[in-house]
């Protein structure tokens, strides 16, 4: 870090011009990556990616789209079981195909009493979609329901309804929200907010100048990665409102030491070239760690989670190189004129009341322990109590047309599971899709079987069977359906294919949480290799993993607390209980908070193991550790759950989770773990922190620490003067 930042300081111009060039750069192709990004959530190579693929191969309609859903009610004094009112409804719902290609499955061609209701004046129909993502598929949903209402007599009533028709239509958005540069200017003003909170000079605004070129740099990485395999779209939301926050932090930490430093009477040259193996050094380390946290998405066989942990890989890497390399260059050139003024008194770097709080803990170290773990234990009891899955249906939309619909439909005893058929494609002829039909309609858990014998439905030897179960796929009851099916299905003559929306999560459920252990594993022992080498403690990286899996899953809690149960999301976003968490949301959230936590990890325990090379005391190095660092994580802390509250501003739910979770899991870690249950349980582990055993130290190359630890000390007096 020496060598680095002398070498920046000597070559100013070059490292500024060349941020430049590549922020130039980024700017001018932002669009065209982002133009680039993929929609697919899709886990090829399992049964029920392949179902659905052979059926739009076949077809040409996508079963993992969830269909739509055609409601229509004769006035009063007509019925459906009159030739008049029959030939409206097979006529209306006939002019659905005016909206693109569909497979219709309604009263006039299957002839199931069940598509009529008990007073038979209202009557629905099954819209089997095309996928909406490629061109023939593209504003079909959209044009269902005019072309249904200009076919249907002035007197009837016609709506559609269907899982995407609510979603789409929640919390009465009906639009696509801020853009992530909204987004993106909202985070940096809350940023901006708590930077000058932190420095009370206009110092504030250079953890912001560093942000502009990493972020804008991030998507000219990943223009170039869309060129070597797919990348999700989410990528995009991630480095906009991620890489704001990262490089914030970072260059928080490195502005921070720089004051310090400044404090104690260095030169500006030499404050910022002593930041470089403290600071520096803490900020390579953390960024790292995010790195590893998010690149073990890799070793999940799903190709957009995939692409978000190399796509998301860049983010901390780009984040360490404009802070270590533009910074210095920065605070070098305008670093002193920017902090002469200050317009807040209290901001030094060290704070007397984290020194005092440091104090209490180290003094009160069982109790501080004990509180910590029951909120962080507690928090995390409701995550074992998961389920993942597609949001109920009841839980989006509120009171939108189509929310009333469903509910209208639901009255009326179809189950709410009609939004999630399973979509199965027979292959054998009409003698093999009769047979598909009847084992379907005697499997426990399916309401009806809707099988046309139309060409959207049959095409040479294979059929397409909508069965309409009793529960939504985000159920487990819903998920065991499928299961019978398949099972069922499994010896049929000429084969059977299950798909449908949650043929295709189980499966994904099965691909990514059964290789979940080995991700697990895997980040867990590079942190751990990572954290040991760093601070020459065998101890304090196995706690710090440790806690950062009990950090996660507290997070994993609050989001079956607030989406899963309820417990706020009504009153925040207007969203009822959700009953599941979308299925590759806590892997998500796992892989950026494992990281994102051991951050605030890193600055604590780096200055931690600093203070105890210098004093030899583990009270003394808890006390000076939170003392320079307490305020900078919390604040660190606040910045980014800042940046992900406005990501949540995004209509959408599962952004919203994702979001939520990120920022609520930050600031969990941040004010209660890391400040609090961290400090206790090193004040309680005492000299054991430093263990080192010697195998260890020969494989890290790192030299053993000394020292010996005075456990019974009293908590020190102040530390104020560096």
């Amino acid at each position: 870090m020496h060598a680095v930042t002398r070498f920046c300081l000597s070559h100013k111009l070059v490292v500024v011009l060349s941020w430049l060039v590549l922020t130039l750069v980024g700017a001018m192709t932002v669009g065209q990556a982002t133009g680039r990004l993929t929609h697919t959530l899709a886990t090829r190579a399992t049964a029920g990616y392949e179902a659905n693929l052979h059926l739009l191969k076949t077809f040409g309609i996508d079963g993992n789209e969830q269909p739509s859903i055609g409601v229509l009610t004769l006035p009063a004094g007509r019925a459906m079981d009159t030739v008049a009112g029959q030939d409206i409804a097979a006529r209306t719902f006939a002019a659905a195909n005016k909206a693109g290609h569909l497979a219709v499955a309604d009263w006039a061609n299957t002839h199931d009493p069940r598509l009529v209701s008990a007073d038979k004046r209202t009557t629905w129909a099954i819209f089997n979609m095309p996928n909406p993502d490629i061109p023939t598929g593209a504003g079909v949903m959209q044009r269902i329901e005019p072309a249904l209402k200009a076919a249907a007599p002035p007197d009837t009533t016609v709506s559609v309804t269907g899982f995407e028709q609510i979603q789409s239509t929640s919390q009465g958005s009906g639009g696509g929200g801020p853009s992530v540069l909204v987004e993106t200017l909202i985070g940096a003003a809350g940023a901006l907010a708590v930077l000058l909170f932190v420095y009370g000079s206009a110092l504030a605004v250079v953890p912001l100048l560093i942000a502009v070129p990493a972020i804008l740099t991030t998507f000219v990485l990943i223009l170039g990665l869309t060129y070597t395999m797919d990348v999700s779209f989410l990528v995009e939301y991630l480095v906009a409102v991620m890489g704001l926050g990262i490089a914030v932090d970072y260059s928080l930490l490195l502005v921070t030491r720089w004051r310090e430093e400044r404090e104690s009477g260095r030169s500006n040259q030499e404050a910022i070239v002593a930041a470089g193996p403290t600071a520096g050094r803490a900020v390579v380390l953390s960024g790292l760690t995010v790195a590893a946290g998010l690149l073990s998405l890799v070793i999940l066989p799903v190709p957009f989670l995939r692409s978000i942990g190399v796509g998301g890989m860049l983010i901390p890497l780009v984040a360490i190189a404009s802070a270590v390399t533009l910074l210095p260059v920065i605070l070098a050139v305008w670093g002193p004129a920017l902090d002469k003024h200050r317009i807040r008194k209290g901001s030094r770097t060290f704070s007397r009341g984290w020194e005092r709080w440091a104090g209490a803990i180290v003094r009160h170290r069982w109790t501080a322990g004990i509180a910590g773990l029951v909120i962080v234990v507690g928090l995390a009891i409701p995550a074992l109590f998961m389920n993942t899955g597609q949001p109920r249906a009841d839980s989006l939309g509120g009171t939108s047309p189509a929310a009333t619909t469903l509910h209208a439909l639901e009255r009326q005893s179809v189950p709410s599971g009609v939004v999630f058929p399973v979509q199965i494609l027979a292959h054998g002829g009409p003698r093999a899709a009769r047979e598909v039909v009847r084992i379907a309609e005697k499997t426990p858990g399916i309401y009806t079987v809707l099988a046309p014998a139309t060409p959207s439905f049959r095409q040479a030897g294979d059929s397409v069977i909508t069965a309409i179960p009793y529960d939504e796929g985000s159920t487990s009851a819903g998920t065991a359906t499928v299961a019978r099916l398949r099972a069922a299905l499994a010896d049929v003559p000429g084969g059977a294919e299950v798909g449908g929306n949650t043929a295709q999560n189980v499966d994904f459920n099965r691909a990514v949480y059964g290789n979940f252990p080995l991700m697990l594993a895997v980040i867990s022992l590079l942190a751990f290799l990572l954290l040991a080498r760093e601070f020459r403690s065998a101890v304090l990286a196995a706690k710090a993993v440790v806690v950062n899996l009990v950090s996660l899953g507290a997070s994993f809690g609050f989001l079956v607390l607030f989406w899963q149960k309820g417990l706020g999301s009504q009153a925040v976003y207007g969203v009822a209980a959700t009953g599941s968490i979308r299925n590759w949301v806590p892997i998500i959230t796992f892989a950026f908070l494992f990281g994102l936590s051991m951050d605030y990890e890193v600055f604590i325990l780096a200055r931690m193991r600093e203070e105890y090379d210098r004093t030899h005391s583990t009270q003394q190095a808890i006390v000076g550790a939170l003392a320079r660092t307490g305020r900078l994580v919390t604040c660190a802390a606040v910045i980014l759950a800042i940046s992900f509250a406005s990501l949540s501003s995004a209509p959408d739910v599962v952004v919203e989770m994702i979001a939520t979770g990120l920022g609520v899991g930050v600031f969990i870690d941040a004010v209660v773990v890391r400040t609090l249950l961290v400090p206790a349980l090193v004040a309680i582990m005492g000299r054991w922190n430093w263990w080192l055993p010697e195998r260890l130290a020969r494989l890290l190359r790192v030299p053993r620490a000394g020292g010996d630890d005075e456990v019974a000390s009293p908590v020190p007096v102040s530390t104020g003067s560096s």
